[in-house]
């Protein structure tokens, strides 16, 4: 059985992770599978969105402290290789993924599972999801992005006070701090996940890496920088023709079908 199961419903890549018995835990072979697979799908112009979901009860309960145990005890340059060459290589994968990357919490995300549900676009909990930035508990710092990812949501003193205390955020809560978009029961998270992955899917493709192009473009640049940047891509869409498709579809008060060209 693998570490992570792909599935395909429509044009949305569904990718599970599959140790339900350590609480979805990362192994170095899930994270190998999970950074080929989002490689793959944003090659592939039939998919249009990827999901990531846990097994289970529990989205993911961060990196695998068990394994890391039976081993030999590494040098420091050995960890901070590692760290760097598997772990950080998702995040990375991440960060070069040009469609749109939706997490479907479905129980707890915790440590490094946290950081993997912040790294996606959109975070869809179920009500039963609960999140913590739980690294200080066991002597860690937040190896996996968290640093750079939480402030972004929460903002700076939000999540110094997630990172400081380690402390867990209920579904509701962390709809309310801005942590996730929404908040499902358990029983109709993927649903709900898929339907709005599909529907996203369904959108011109190149708009739509464009504006997720822009849009984190903008967090690190000035206004003038990125309505520049806006207005170059503006001139290269309307000249697509699934502009065109879109405004003819309009005024024939029908729905459009893009071809990403």
């Amino acid at each position: 059985m693998a570490d992570l199961e792909i599935e395909t419903v429509g044009r949305v890549m569904v990718a599970r992770l599959n140790r339900p018995e350590k609480k979805n835990a990362l192994s170095e072979e899930m994270l190998e599978l999970l950074r080929t697979a989002l490689k793959t799908a944003n090659d592939d112009p039939a998919i249009g969105s990827f999901v990531i979901t846990g097994s289970g009860d529990a989205f993911c309960s961060g990196g695998d402290l068990g394994r890391r145990g039976s081993e030999a005890e590494p040098t420091p340059l050995e960890r901070k290789q590692r760290l760097q060459n598997v772990t950080h290589q998702v995040a990375l994968a991440v960060e070069e993924f040009e469609k749109p990357l939706i997490a479907a919490v479905n129980g707890a995300a915790v440590g490094a599972g946290m950081d993997l549900s912040l790294m996606c676009d959109l975070r869809f909990a179920a009500s039963t999801a609960r999140f913590a930035e739980a690294y200080i508990r066991v002597g860690l710092l937040p190896g996996n992005g968290g640093c750079y990812f939480l402030p972004r949501l929460v903002g700076p003193a939000k999540a110094l006070e997630l990172l400081w205390t380690g402390d867990f955020v209920p579904a509701d809560e962390a709809l309310r701090i801005g942590l996730v978009n929404r908040v499902c029961s358990a029983d109709d998270l993927m649903q709900e996940t898929i339907a709005f992955a599909a529907r996203l899917a369904d959108g011109p493709p190149i708009q739509t890496r464009d504006i997720k192009k822009l849009m984190y473009q903008s967090l690190r640049t000035d206004l003038r920088t990125s309505l520049e940047t806006v207005a170059s891509h503006m001139a290269v869409v309307q000249s697509t023709r699934d502009y065109k498709e879109a405004i003819l579809a309009y005024k024939e008060k029908r729905k459009p079908v893009f071809e990403g060209r």
